[in-house]
């Protein structure tokens, strides 16, 4: 059955680009209007935030950004010149960004601070392929502070993973009237094809000053500035260099020596070494390599209070992970995550030391992206050695829709002798369309789990999903299901595991559920109010015998002014049908299992930053 679900799923993968040449991939509009020329650099360019190199006067000038936010048409009030040029190594962007200087706000001076969009700022988004599925986001706030992120096709606020660290050069200046950018972005930070003469690209600029974000394109602010559906044309007159660097290696080395004085021990030296190593196979084909990695250089996670029945969520941050990483995350919804990288090398909540992975990622075509890995951890103490293998496949079709295919295979070796090994996996397929104008957005999933040790019934996963997003009305119908036995090792499903504290037990219980919403916005002409909304959201869950589960709902009225001030009112109703008794901290009396019921009248007010 695995083999027979994978070659339907090939196949349809193998079909998808025939299909998708069915339909010549139409110029956006944005990039019909909107075009800068790429011209090489006569001089070279000192990153100083000083505008003062003559290299800029043959760079190709963007004279002024539009507005984005608030208003979504018009100039910005607030002029931002761009320049942007290039050599054999970098690509050079400088802007002057005017104001009065009175009002700049620096809220941290951080690196990969995730309030960029709170501070003055200025941000580009960059397409290398063009097919408006995946780019590059690099961004320095008026204190100098870098924030870079990978961007993906949404037109939701996830767009951007900033969890993706890569090196770069900025520097800022102030001058009468404006602060400046100076960015150098190597061409071997970016992923692209040296025959691709055209890419996307999208200036934002924060303007805490008028409390506004500009963009150099103008499209509805309904979708975020990152969205790349509504970039400009970079349009290069010569081929872009190519990635200079063809391979990076990381070596690393630690030492430690350790003693238990309690025990009266001598001291016991250990140590290790390993070995990070990333290979350009083609200009936008990365692998990864690791052996033995430590990744003692990974931020540590925000702290979070668990005071829900169900598990958080914590983002990925090792480096080996992080590239190309949508191609293997984005699949299934918020709730399932049938591939969860950081799932590997971990165990039940034990570390697990990885032994090597190799990690192969990018654009095969301009509408193909691929992604296959596989990481072998070691045994310890409570359990054998893992193997696990991912391959994920992206298949553009027409303007901006995609169809995927997902493999998961885990591999636990035996523990000891005369035990059996032990397979996980997961195989799915999804169609995700989005229109031409970015309104209209239609998901269609389906995920089956195999596994050895839970029986062949109720394994299955689905999703269906249609939503449509306009300046002023919203709305959508969103349903997925998932089995009692749709067990992914490597995967994130919370909810489908109940924590028992009567029975100090944990339990598997499938589920179906329904989210509605809608909304509408209004924007008044003139006076102080920006904007009135109303929204509502629904929630029904049932239980795998189509038993009630739990029901949620809320209805909201916000009123927002020019200035940032704003107001809430939200009413809420939540109708929880606990199958199990349930406690939110640890030794506390357990909720006996039933109905519950819970209202609430939320009032909420903020002043302008």
């Amino acid at each position: 059955m695995f083999f027979r679900t994978l070659f339907t799923l090939g196949l349809g993968i193998g079909l998808a680009p025939w299909a998708s040449g069915a339909t010549p991939q139409p110029v956006s509009q944005t990039q019909a209007e909107y075009q800068v020329r790429m011209v090489r650099l006569a001089q070279p360019i000192t990153v100083d935030g000083i505008l003062d190199d003559a290299g800029w006067q043959s760079a190709d000038r963007i004279p002024y950004l539009n507005n984005h936010w608030p208003l979504d048409s018009g100039r910005a009030q607030s002029d931002t010149e761009v320049w942007m040029g290039f050599d054999d190594n970098f690509l050079y962007i400088s802007a002057r960004l005017h104001d009065t200087g009175d009002a700049r706000v620096v809220q941290s001076l951080n690196r990969d601070e995730p309030n960029f969009f709170s501070s003055d700022g200025f941000s580009v988004v960059i397409d290398p392929i063009n097919q408006r599925t995946n780019g590059f986001f690099f961004g320095v706030n008026a204190g100098g502070a870098q924030v870079e992120a990978t961007v993906k096709a949404s037109s939701n606020d996830d767009a951007l993973d900033f969890n993706w660290d890569n090196k770069w050069y900025s520097a800022v200046g102030e001058t009468d009237g404006a602060w400046t950018v100076e960015m150098a972005i190597p061409f071997k930070s970016l992923r692209f094809s040296p025959q691709n003469r055209t890419w996307g690209l999208n200036f934002i600029r924060n303007d805490m000053e008028n409390n506004a974000y500009q963009t150099w394109t103008v499209f509805p602010n309904n979708f975020g500035g990152a969205d790349l559906g509504f970039t400009g044309a970079m349009e290069w007159e010569e081929a872009p260099p190519s990635n200079q660097s063809r391979w990076a290696l990381i070596p690393y080395a630690a030492g430690r020596v350790t003693r238990n004085y309690e025990d009266a021990e001598n001291w016991e030296p250990g140590g290790a070494v390993g070995l990070d190593a990333k290979v350009m196979v083609t200009p936008s084909l990365n692998l990864d390599l690791t052996v033995n990695p430590d990744f003692s250089n990974v931020n540590v996670d925000i702290q979070q209070t668990n005071l829900t029945r169900f598990s958080l969520f914590f983002p990925e941050q090792r480096n080996f992970f992080l590239e190309n990483s949508d191609l293997f995350a984005d699949f299934g919804n918020w709730r399932v995550v049938p591939f969860f990288s950081r799932r590997v090398g971990l165990n039940d909540g034990e570390a697990v030391p990885i032994l090597y992975g190799a990690r192969l990622s990018g654009n095969l075509t301009d509408n193909l992206r691929i992604g296959v890995m596989n990481v072998q951890s070691r045994a310890t103490e409570s359990v054998g050695p893992e193997n696990t293998t991912v391959a994920a496949v992206q298949q553009r079709i027409w303007a901006r829709s995609s169809v995927k295919a997902l493999v998961v295979n885990k591999y636990t070796a035996p523990q000891r002798e005369g035990e059996e090994g032990h397979f996980n996996q997961n195989v799915g397929g999804e169609f995700l369309y989005t229109s031409a104008d970015g309104r209209w957005n239609g998901q269609a999933k389906y995920h089956i789990a195999l596994d050895d040790a839970t029986p062949n019934r109720d394994r299955s996963f689905h999703h269906l999903e249609v939503r449509y997003n306009a300046r002023n009305a919203f709305f959508g119908l969103h349903h997925h299901g998932v089995g009692t036995n749709y067990l992914v090792e490597s995967g994130f499903t919370p909810r489908l595991f109940n924590y028992d504290p009567v029975q100090d037990s944990t339990v598997r219980l499938g589920y179906l559920q329904t989210n509605a919403w809608g909304g509408y916005n209004w924007f008044p002409t003139e006076g102080s109010v920006l904007r009135h909304s109303v929204r509502s959201w629904t929630q029904f869950i049932l239980n795998p015998d189509y038993s009630f589960n739990e029901w949620n709902w809320n209805l909201v009225y916000e009123v927002q002014m020019r200035d940032r001030q704003g107001a809430s009112l939200r009413l809420t109703t939540r109708r929880p049908n606990l199958p199990y008794a349930t406690t939110f901290v640890k030794d506390a009396e357990p909720l006996p299992a039933g109905l519950y019921s819970f209202n609430q009248v939320t009032v909420n007010a903020h002043t302008a930053p």
